[in-house]
């Protein structure tokens, strides 16, 4: 299929969404850069936040003018006001603080990767299920509109038959931040990680065959991992991630008409190239390289879903969160990387 112009992102007008209260469940980087992103693009309404300590919930809401600050997460899940609770607290607090507010009656938002392993995540979703409540992964890059581009040039075939996706991202970082610590499931992949890797499953589907190699940092965490995927189809994936320094965090999706290519960082809002085989002319998409402002598109997602009754994002649905962390289980097994918890 041969097209003179990409499409334009669907994605609907933040003014339109329903508007829900929101209750923000931990007050650390990606809470501060997601209470911002509502407060200046969205009608959300930050209705309250909690916090194991009652000072840090005080000045988070002092910063974000959020109305209630609760001095644990059990106040702020108990909220009355409360419709939707985004779960922002380290990797594997994930399933103990998504499952505290879903017994509470709250639907949940919770911070990528949805939990540490995928039996972690089967059990969050039968539980949401049970409940009749919306839970839905936080993988903020699928649902910017840069991605909608991505989504409808897959859905129309114009790429062909999809045979090769690459994809890494890379970041130096310090000696004394999180992603250094073993007992927060630190290391590269479940952080930088899960973009390429959910980016290879989204686009080719799960893989059957996995190759993984993985290399230790003096910290005692992995410092980098790359891997080889492979379909039932033979279509390839090659995804790789490493906190010991930058790279150019691209990624190329390849079919065997046109090939489309985002620039890094690729997971954030920004400009993507579409390279035909027929010698036409290269399409391109550009949109402001807002980087975290735009984290503000996943609250959107979970409104509409919420307003419409859903309890899964057609967008992201748990199945697909499940599936990508069947494949980082095999990665992690093959590197052996195991967090502290697991058996």
């Amino acid at each position: 299929m041969t097209i003179d112009r990409l499409p334009s992102p669907r994605t609907p007008d933040p003014a339109r969404d329903p508007v829900l209260r929101w209750g923000i469940l931990g007050t650390g980087w990606v809470a501060s850069r997601f209470a911002a992103s509502l407060r200046r693009n969205t009608p959300q309404q930050l209705l309250a936040v909690g916090s194991r300590q009652a000072a840090m919930a005080r000045s988070f809401a002092a910063e974000h003018s959020v109305a209630r600050a609760h001095g644990s997460y059990e106040e702020l899940v108990a909220d009355p006001g409360v419709d939707v609770v985004y779960v922002a607290t380290p990797h594997p607090m994930h399933l103990a603080h998504a499952r505290l507010a879903l017994e509470a009656g709250k639907h949940v938002l919770v911070e990528k990767p949805l939990t540490v392993n995928a039996a972690q995540a089967e059990e969050l979703g039968s539980l949401a299920a049970q409940r009749g409540l919306f839970c839905m992964e936080a993988l903020w890059t699928l649902f910017l509109p840069k991605f909608d581009v991505v989504r409808q040039v897959l859905a129309d075939g114009v790429l062909g038959e999809l045979e090769t996706v690459h994809a890494e991202c890379g970041e130096h970082f310090g000696p004394d931040h999180r992603i250094m610590r073993l007992d927060l499931a630190g290391g590269p992949l479940l952080d930088l990680g899960t973009y390429p890797l959910s980016l290879a499953v989204w686009a080719l589907g799960e893989p059957e065959a996995v190759m993984a190699m993985g290399q230790p940092h003096p910290a005692g965490v992995n410092g980098q991992a790359g891997a080889l995927l492979r379909t039932r189809d033979g279509a390839q994936a090659m995804v790789h991630t490493s906190l010991f320094s930058d790279t150019a965090s691209a990624a190329t999706i390849a079919g065997d008409r046109a090939t489309l290519h985002l620039p890094g960082p690729f997971y954030q809002p920004g400009d993507l190239v579409l390279r035909s085989f027929d010698g036409t002319a290269p399409l391109a998409y550009t949109e402001e390289r807002s980087a975290h402002d735009a984290l503000h598109y996943q609250a959107g997602e979970v409104a509409r879903c919420v307003g419409a009754g859903l309890v899964e994002s057609p967008l992201r649905p748990m199945a697909a969160s499940i599936a990508y962390l069947r494949v980082m289980d095999e990665v992690r097994r093959q590197c052996g990387i195991v967090f502290p918890g697991e058996r």
